[in-house]
């Protein structure tokens, strides 16, 4: 996972659009929180409206200052509604389960942004080849300067977005479940199981030759 750009500084400015309304103590404005759960997160769920209706589609992205990348094929639902749209973008990192004394105590551990912006299609084909690459270099940092470049018949079919981000905020919870009753005597198991995203060993396709090693940046994302 890419931390790109992760100390940029300033706060995003609090508005109706943006404001947490429910526990507001949790809530974040700073571009450091925003930008450090953007950049260790892998799906972006995508939201908007098409012929009416509310869409959610979940996308790989990447991040370079105040703007996300995603793509997709021409002809998918996102190149002939997204652009010139208003989007909300949300990313989720769940950090473990809150077992409560009861349903209603019990919640989740998890570092959340959402994101208000407004989607614009890339048409200069430099701008294109570096959302793309930074898409890339999110998720495998390394991989774009391993392989070959996009064909042109590949970025013929490809639309590539950018959604500048017009406002954002985080949420977090973190620590044990919130308990203010009288549980003298009550032996009710509470506490937090805690969620992590690991990453395995990698898995050669049958087609390698066995002596080919394992590219620098499977290397390096095993150690991230």
């Amino acid at each position: 996972m890419n931390v790109t750009n992760s100390t940029d500084q300033g706060s995003f400015d609090v508005t109706a659009q943006n404001r947490v309304r429910q526990i507001r103590d949790r809530g974040h404005y700073d571009r450091e929180t925003v930008f450090g759960i953007l950049d260790r997160g892998l799906v972006a769920h995508v939201a908007f409206v098409e012929d009416g209706r509310p869409v959610v589609m979940p996308m790989a992205y990447g991040r370079r200052g105040d703007r996300i990348f995603v793509h997709g094929a021409k002809k998918s639902r996102i190149a002939r509604t997204m652009d010139t749209m208003p989007v909300s973008i949300g990313v989720t990192l769940v950090d473990g389960l809150v077992v409560g004394r009861s349903i209603f105590e019990s919640s989740m551990n998890y570092r959340a942004v959402v994101i208000h912006g407004r989607a614009q299609a890339i048409e200069d084909p430099t701008e294109r080849l570096g959302a793309l690459r930074c898409i890339s270099e999110h998720n495998l940092p390394g991989r774009w300067d391993e392989v070959r470049a996009p064909l042109a018949s590949e970025l013929g079919q490809t639309e590539v977005l950018a959604v500048e981000i017009e406002t954002a905020s985080a949420k977090i919870r973190n620590g044990p479940p919130i308990d203010d009753y009288d549980h003298s005597g009550d032996r009710t198991w509470i506490g937090v199981v805690p969620i992590s995203l690991s990453i395995g060993r990698p898995l050669r396709d049958s087609i390698v030759p066995a002596d080919v090693p394992e590219p620098a940046s499977l290397a390096r994302i095993n150690k991230g």
